[in-house]
């Protein structure tokens, strides 16, 4: 599956557009990495624990969308967005959103050809 934060894919065509394919996933945080957190922000630094968090939420938001474009029969994504927010206190959700297409080969501009 091809994904692009772009509205255009190169080298091809947008065929048709199947419509917007989303995926989300709301996370909590977990005690255990609140205690490290807490400590962590006393003396500075990237919070790690949360790092990671947030690496495993944006790609189970983005597998989730995939899989709703493959259903699709979806050759690509288009115009890819990921966006967070708080749902409650202590849990976030991230979205991964776009727009499912299929795709045909390019035919290049056949105006530059002929000149």
């Amino acid at each position: 599956m091809i994904l692009l934060t772009t509205e255009t894919v190169p080298g091809h065509e947008i065929e048709k557009a199947l419509g917007l394919v989303r995926g989300n996933t709301v996370r909590a945080k977990h005690l255990g990495r609140d205690i490290v957190a807490a400590l962590r922000n006393l003396v500075g630094g990237e919070i790690g624990e949360y790092s990671e968090m947030m690496i495993e939420a944006r790609n189970e938001a983005v597998n989730r969308m995939i899989a709703q474009a493959e259903k699709l029969d979806a050759d690509a994504i288009v115009a890819v967005r990921l966006v967070t927010s708080q749902v409650s206190t202590g849990a976030a959700e991230l979205l991964a959103y776009g727009t499912a297409v299929k795709l045909r080969e390019s035919s290049g501009d056949k105006n530059a050809a002929s000149h």
